[in-house]
C-alpha cells in the first residue's frame, strides 16, 4: 500500500524478487481488496501517522495479514510494538535482506494480529451442537432460529442469515460488499444499500438494549460486538446488591445522637 505516484520507487529491491505484487492505496477500502496469504508492504516513509492508522484498522477489522512497514531511518524513532506490525525494513533494503524478512514473516506470522484473534472479544462466543452462544443471544444455525434472553426473536431468513454470519466471526468488520457477497450471493445484483436496511432491522428486533451488538465502523461497514461475559455481568449485580443493602443498613441505623 502505496500514495507513490511510482510504486517501483518504494522498495525497490521488491521487483527484483520473484513475487507476485498487488499495488494498493492507502486506504480502508484497499483491505477488502487484499487476497489471502498475503504479506503487506505498508510504505510509511512520508506518512507514518496515516500507516499507524491503517495498522490499527488492519488489526480492529480481525485481518491476519502480516505488515511490514517500509520505513526511512528517521521512522524508526517512532515505530514500537503497540503498531502490531511484524517486520520494518528501509526502503534501500537489499534484495537478499528483503526476501529474508519475507522469508520470516510467512513463517511466523503476525504475532500482534494471532494474540487479537484470542481477545476476549471472540472468548465469549462459543459453539455447541449448532448453537452459537454469545450472552444472552443463542443463533441456532440447524433450526435457523435465534433468541434472546430466552425469548425468540422473530427474523426474516434472510436477517436470520445476516445475524449468523456476523456472529460467527464476532470482531471482525465487513464491508457492505462483503456482507452481500457472502449472505446473499454472487447471483444477487441488488446495491449494498439493502445490507443497510436489513441492519436496521436487525437493530430493531434486537432491541434497544441490545442494537449496540451490531456495531458500526465508520467508512469501513460493519461489526458483532459480543456483550459482556455472564460472570462480568454476575459480578457487576452482586456489587450492586451489596451497595444497595449498605445503603439499606444505613437507613435502619437509629440516630444515637437525636435519640440522646
Amino acid at each position: 500500500m502505496t500514495f507513490a505516484s511510482d510504486p517501483a520507487t518504494v522498495l525497490p529491491s521488491l521487483a527484483l524478487l520473484s513475487h507476485r505484487v498487488r499495488v494498493l492505496p492507502m486506504d480502508a477500502a484497499s483491505l477488502v481488496k487484499m487476497p489471502e496469504n498475503t504479506i503487506l508492504f505498508l510504505d510509511a516513509r512520508d506518512d507514518l501517522a496515516t500507516a499507524k492508522t491503517l495498522c490499527r484498522l488492519i488489526h480492529a477489522s480481525g485481518l491476519s495479514t502480516p505488515i511490514v512497514l517500509v520505513l526511512t531511518e528517521g521512522g524508526f524513532t517512532v515505530v514500537n510494538s503497540q503498531w502490531g506490525i511484524a517486520d520494518v525494513v528501509v526502503a534501500t533494503a537489499s534484495p537478499a535482506e528483503v526476501e529474508g524478512r519475507l522469508r520470516l514473516v510467512s513463517e511466523r506470522g503476525n504475532a500482534p494480529t494471532a494474540a487479537a484473534a484470542g481477545s476476549p472479544a471472540e472468548s465469549t462466543t462459543t459453539v455447541e451442537d449448532g448453537q452459537i452462544r454469545s450472552g444472552d443471544l443463542i443463533v441456532d444455525t440447524n433450526g435457523y432460529t435465534a433468541s434472546l434472553h430466552g425469548r425468540p426473536i422473530d427474523l426474516a431468513y434472510k436477517e436470520f442469515e445476516l445475524l449468523k454470519y456476523l456472529v460467527q466471526h464476532p470482531g471482525r468488520v465487513f464491508t457492505r460488499a462483503q456482507l452481500l457477497q457472502e449472505v446473499w450471493g454472487y447471483d444477487y445484483y441488488g446495491g449494498t444499500r439493502t445490507v443497510d436496511v436489513h441492519i436496521r432491522r436487525l437493530r430493531a428486533k434486537l432491541g434497544g438494549e441490545y442494537e449496540h451488538l451490531i456495531g458500526t465502523v465508520r467508512n469501513v461497514g460493519y461489526r458483532f460486538d459480543p456483550p459482556e461475559t455472564d460472570k462480568e455481568t454476575a459480578a457487576a449485580q452482586q456489587a450492586a446488591k451489596a451497595s444497595s443493602a449498605a445503603i439499606d443498613a444505613d437507613d435502619d441505623t437509629p440516630d444515637l445522637n437525636t435519640a440522646a
